[in-house]
């Protein structure tokens, strides 16, 4: 009887311990709303420093700073590394994703200052799986307007996007084909890359 009791409640604890482990997770699954909320507050910030006047690399600080902020970056850097990540030490790998976070802010960054005298608005959001896309339309002054989708997901343990898509073009892929010819151009030298990084930074 005593061996059954001690059963019972190591079970029982076993299971409030499951309960309170699955329950905040739960409560912190990232929802329709919290996805459009996250790009309604990133396409304000963007659409505040197209606006600005700021002058070029004041709007490049900004932009890294927005991409910092918003972007789950250390999932963006890893993938773009792709199966060279695994040759690579974890010392560099801390250095390049540091310097390819400055480095993928600043493209990324070139591309939205084009969007100055226009506007980006979000328009609908949907479920993909484990993820949102959210979508944007962009409005420029003379162009036809275009369709701008941010992916998010709480994968991180926050609420953050991890690929974006301009005119239908794929940031993860487009990122990891350049990064991989990069590399191989500097026959694997990882240093080499993250150096290289920093001056097109």
């Amino acid at each position: 009887m005593k061996h059954l009791m001690t059963r019972r409640s190591v079970v029982a604890t076993a299971s409030a311990a499951l309960a309170a482990m699955i329950a905040p997770k739960a409560a912190l699954a990232l929802n329709e709303n919290e996805a459009k909320a996250l790009v309604d507050k990133l396409v304000g910030e963007i659409n505040k420093v197209i606006a600005s006047g700021k002058s070029e690399t004041a709007m490049y600080g900004d932009f890294e700073r927005i991409f910092e902020r918003y972007s789950d970056t250390s999932y963006i850097a890893a993938y773009t590394l792709g199966n060279d990540g695994r040759k690579a030490s974890s010392s560099q790998k801390r250095s390049y994703s540091k310097a390819f976070q400055v480095y993928v802010a600043r493209k990324y960054g070139r591309r939205f200052r084009e969007f100055i005298g226009g506007r980006l608005e979000v328009t609908g959001v949907r479920k993909v799986k484990k993820w949102y896309e959210v979508d944007a339309t962009a409005y420029l002054k003379g162009q036809s307007p275009f369709k701008v989708t941010f992916l998010v997901s709480d994968r991180s343990g926050r609420n953050k996007f991890f690929n974006l898509y301009v005119e239908g073009i794929n940031m993860l892929l487009t990122e990891r084909t350049e990064i991989g010819a990069m590399l191989d151009k500097r026959r694997g030298d990882f240093d080499k890359l993250v150096a290289d990084l920093k001056k097109a930074s």
